[in-house]
């Protein structure tokens, strides 16, 4: 779900020189048919290995360039290291994961057809994309042989939109109970962007009091956001809960303007309703294994508020119940099982608020039930923001998933990570540390009968 700030530029069907490389490099751009616009850059020197990169989430009405890395750093030591980078546009915007998967597909039969069958083909993809990267895995495994999945939204598409329902319920009942601001089930785009901005207005004065900011910080502890969430942020004190609740309330404001809204209803359209649910969640037990539980237990304490009070609120305002057919829309579309047949490695920056880290958790639980444990590593950079991976970081990544195709064992060790990281990229330091996230508040997969209900 990542918005690039740069965009590759497009020149339909075009074949021109690399500048930087040799004359007969190549760079090829084009069309699939279903209008989608594809990128190849292919070394003269290559490796042997394709690297089929899935973007990150874009909406409806942005600008939508195929790209083929995540960013121009990293493509240009990708091809000096004799990488073959390729991907697609997808033929639309938004939660377009029945478009991104045969687009990528395409784009690949299109690499296939002009530069021979690789070696060695692996997907990777960031955010939104690194969900697409899973599902291609997962589903046409006999094309590939590892993948690469980076600040990815691995907790499927239920659980995501599941868990992005929570705060903003939270912060209706709790700063707005007596409107009727819609959370789900829009008419369109006008309606909801219409609720954004009433919710918006009610937070923002919020946030003024200090009652507000605590259950600003609950609604917050509901979706995992960290106190540190951004590199524009200092990062605060362990103890420092006023700064850590600042943050998160910058991150709430964003969580607003756009995912809970903008690109639910976008989503909602794909589906034919309303995918999400929280009718049976018991929401104290879930602030109770938040990580933020002990700031939102401080901040209702200087507040003078009762917690328990608010959180009895939560357990009985009316819940909001999902529309059956749009559950088995997105079931069927965009649920993960966790049945790998090939290694993948997901990289995640802890202080991420848009995907959190606990996402990550998720899909640990689908692999170990669907018996995919030793296929699946994970690795965590201490960071914060979405997708802040430096190029040195994700080429260590992609080494480390090299290294256990190569000789079938996995090494992620942080140790190992950052020494690869480092020779990639001896201009950034290395930030892989050991880190385990807790759980993801609303996991669903289809490995647990029990999460099949609305």
């Amino acid at each position: 779900m990542r918005i690039p700030v740069a965009l590759l530029a497009l020149c339909l069907c075009a074949v021109a020189p690399l500048p930087a490389q040799a004359a007969t490099d190549t760079h090829l751009e084009g069309r699939l048919p279903s209008g989608a616009a594809y990128v190849m850059d292919a070394p003269a020197d290559r490796n042997g290995t394709v690297l089929l990169y899935s973007h990150g989430y874009m909406p409806v009405g942005a600008p939508n360039s195929a790209q083929n890395t995540p960013d121009s750093a990293t493509l240009d030591k990708l091809l000096d290291q004799g990488y073959a980078l390729i991907g697609s546009s997808y033929a639309t915007n938004g939660w377009a994961v029945t478009d991104a998967v045969p687009d990528q597909l395409a784009t690949l039969d299109v690499f296939t057809d002009k530069f021979g069958a690789a070696k060695r083909t692996i997907a990777w993809g960031t955010s939104y994309g690194g969900f697409v990267t899973t599902t291609l895995a997962e589903r046409h495994a006999d094309l590939f042989d590892g993948s690469l999945s980076m600040c990815g939204l691995v907790q499927g598409g239920i659980a995501n939109w599941n868990s992005t329902l929570d705060p903003v319920f939270a912060l209706k009942t709790l700063l707005a109970p007596d409107t009727d601001i819609p959370l789900t089930g829009f008419a369109d785009q006008a309606q909801a962007q219409g609720a954004a901005k009433s919710l918006t207005t009610e937070v923002t004065a919020a946030q003024q009091t200090a009652e507000g900011r605590a259950r600003i910080a609950l609604a917050a502890a509901l979706h995992n956001i960290p106190g540190y969430n951004s590199t524009t942020q200092t990062e605060p004190a362990p103890t420092d809960w006023d700064a850590q609740q600042i943050n998160q309330y910058t991150a709430l404001q964003g969580l607003l303007q756009l995912p809970a809204f903008s690109w639910r209803q976008e989503a909602e359209s794909r589906a034919g309703g309303n995918p999400s649910w929280n009718t049976g969640v018991d929401y104290t037990a879930m602030l109770h294994r938040s990580p933020l539980f002990k700031e939102v237990t401080e901040l209702y304490k200087r507040a003078g508020l009762s917690l328990r009070t608010d959180l009895t609120a939560l357990h009985g305002a009316p819940r909001i119940s999902a529309d059956p057919s749009a559950v088995r829309w997105m079931r069927n579309t965009s649920v993960l099982r966790g049945r790998l047949t090939d290694p993948q490695l997901d990289i995640h920056t802890t202080g991420d608020a848009l995907i959190p880290v606990q996402a990550e958790s998720a899909y640990r639980r689908a692999a170990d039930a669907a018996g995919s444990a030793t296929l699946l590593s994970q690795a965590y950079v201490d960071g914060p923001g979405h997708c802040t991976f430096t190029p040195g970081e994700i080429i260590g990544a992609l080494d480390t998933l090299e290294h256990r195709l190569d000789t079938g064992r996995w090494d992620t060790s942080p140790s190992t990570l950052n020494t690869r990281a480092q020779q990639a990229d001896p201009t950034n330091e290395a930030r892989y540390v050991t880190y385990r996230p807790t759980a993801y508040p609303r996991p669903y997969d289809l490995a647990h009968p029990a999460d099949k209900r609305p």
